[in-house]
């Protein structure tokens, strides 16, 4: 009788028994100014009145623009509801109806925090609204500021743990400076809102994972931390940022490894355009060149940033406090240094691809200039001449390819793949194979130079998934705190470890240390120690997470590390330095 009733109840009252409907994230804050800021959120709904109620009682309403993202999909690999990376819901890439919301806030004051919460509300009339949370304008110089240094989440293994402990330990930070790889294929609209693994971008950010780590004697879930809901994201493009050539029938993690060169593309399209042009030429062929070659389009649609910039999103300069940031565009296309002959990698194409240049991957090739006279390369010259960044007191530049490290991914040279083609007598092509001359790397050779004459004191970065830094003579520090939920290793003299590179090339990259010449730092507080009693200059664990913090009001910059298999030991002050001051 008592089931007969219950079902009598949501047969008269369907409504109260419906699923409470949720937000498809929290809010989160971006782009603040002097007096405003924006607050953006993502539902499943197109709905209506999308709305911020912010002040002491709430009492102040701003109206959100609306957009729907354009090529966020799902596919067989995706970890969604039911489906497990196994292909039961979708059999091939499959468009996600998704929608971003952003209201402007305007009329703040500096230092004056004040409640906010969003609001939607969808087509069957139902409301739904967030918790609250706190906004601000950009600080005023000397205010004490804490920034969480951060790269690599990918949603590995340890991401959500290391940001629950960043919250643990230091409590809310003022903002997040984010280097590059935030996710692992950016198309994949589960891997930024709802991996059903319970780590995606957006959940272990706002400290609403739910990820279970799995350890010898137990598995403890972490919910990563709500930082980004209080304080603004300032991101990096890193390789997993950017997408390759578009397809609705091949996987999203094939389409993210298929970039394609706008050269090869051009030429590509020179040899198609009359079967294919009609009407509106110009638009028609920027329209194809980008789905034959890359873009950061989903990338771009989440985040606002500047815009002033040649690159627009991809590369900006802020003022934020006493920081002067700027993040670059400074990342290529990853690809294995294995030389099997059915590798398409770093340094050569598959021997079965050898006489289709259609396939060929080109080698690491770069996705945005940076060499001298590029649109980059001479907004960056500009930008280190403007008042705002040289009468900042700190003077930060982020970006994802690291000038140096003791991992795999600082080799071969940042310079554009020089293709060396040796065929037979009869012209067949015999190999196909890149060289990365060292002399043209663009990061050592033209913006590091750069950078130290403009009295940078931090160059942030990523891709290596580990924990080193370094120091130049002038005193300009490199921070790479990346190892975050995993690591690809460490290459130095005392593991002698090797870095896999190729025998026989003109070029000889560097196997073991920093290839660019610099010694990397012994941390100063508590160094990991290994097998032999010494300590080491880096963390590279799988089972050890690592986060970095700057504070404002001392210039210092702090790292801190967890031991994911001995969370009984706590979180561990090991390194601390600090910048100098610019005034």
């Amino acid at each position: 009788m008592l089931a007969y009733g219950v079902l009598l109840l949501q047969f008269l009252f369907p409504a109260a028994f419906m699923p409470e409907p949720q937000l498809l994230t929290d809010p989160f804050l971006q782009l603040p100014t002097e007096d405003s800021v924006r607050v953006v959120w993502f539902t499943e709904f197109a709905g209506s009145r999308h709305t911020v109620d912010y002040g002491d009682r709430l009492e102040q309403t701003a109206q959100a623009n609306t957009i729907k993202l354009s090529r966020i999909r799902e596919d067989q690999e995706s970890h969604i509801g039911e489906q497990a990376g196994d292909g039961l819901e979708y059999a091939k890439p499959t468009n996600r109806d998704i929608w971003r919301h952003e209201a402007v806030i305007t009329g703040l004051v500096a230092g004056v925090r004040l409640p906010y919460r969003v609001s939607s509300v969808r087509e069957d009339g139902r409301r739904v609204m967030s918790d609250r949370f706190s906004l601000a304008p950009t600080p005023e110089p000397n205010t004490s500021l804490k920034i969480l240094l951060t790269s690599d989440h990918q949603l590995k293994s340890m991401t959500a743990a290391n940001l629950q402990k960043v919250v643990e330990t230091v409590g809310a930070v003022d903002a997040v400076f984010f280097a590059g790889d935030l996710i692992d294929v950016a198309d994949r609209a589960s891997e930024w809102f709802d991996d059903s693994r319970g780590n995606a971008f957006f959940a272990c950010l706002q400290g609403r994972a739910a990820y279970d780590l799995e350890r010898e004697t137990a598995t403890t879930t972490y919910t990563g931390g709500a930082l980004i809901q209080s304080a603004p994201l300032f991101p990096a493009i890193g390789n997993h940022e950017v997408m390759g050539r578009f397809s609705m029938e091949t996987l999203l993690g094939d389409q993210f490894n298929d970039p394609f060169p706008r050269s090869a593309a051009e030429q590509s399209y020179a040899e198609v355009a009359p079967q294919i042009e009609s009407g509106n030429e110009a638009n028609f062929r920027e329209w194809w060149l980008k789905n034959h070659t890359f873009n950061t389009d989903t990338y771009e649609e989440i985040f606002t940033l500047p815009t002033d910039s040649p690159g627009g999103k991809k590369y900006y300069a802020v003022t934020f406090g006493d920081i002067r940031l700027i993040s670059l565009y400074i990342t290529n296309i990853w690809r294995t240094p294995n030389l099997g002959p059915g590798t398409k990698g770093r340094y050569r194409e598959r021997d079965d691809d050898l006489n289709n240049p259609m396939n060929w991957g080109y080698g690491q090739h770069i996705f945005e200039p940076i060499a001298p006279g590029s649109p980059q390369y001479e907004w960056l010259q500009a930008e280190l001449n403007r008042p705002e960044f040289q009468q900042a007191k700190y003077k930060i530049v982020m970006f994802h390819h690291p000038p140096h490290s003791v991992g795999d991914n600082v080799v071969p040279a940042y310079t554009d793949p020089v293709q060396i083609i040796d065929r037979f007598a009869d012209d067949q092509v015999l190999s196909v194979r890149y060289e990365y001359p060292i002399a043209a790397d663009y990061i050592i050779r033209d913006v590091i130079p750069l950078l130290e004459a403009a009295g940078v004191q931090l160059v942030f970065y990523g891709h290596s998934h580990l924990w080193n830094r370094f120091i130049s003579p002038s005193g300009m520090h490199f921070l790479e705190s990346s190892n975050v939920g995993n690591t690809y290793g460490a290459y130095t003299f005392a593991n002698r470890r090797r870095r896999p590179i190729p025998v026989g090339f003109k070029e000889t990259y560097g196997v073991m240390g920093d290839p660019n010449g610099l010694e990397p730092i012994v941390p100063t507080i508590r160094p990991i120690m290994n097998e032999d009693g010494q300590p080491q200059p880096y963390i590279a664990s799988n089972d050890i997470t690592a986060f970095s913090i700057f504070e404002t009001a001392t210039g210092t910059v702090s790292s801190y590390r967890f031991d994911t298999q001995n969370p009984d030991s706590g979180v561990i002050l090991f390194d601390a330095f600090q910048l100098g001051r610019s005034d």
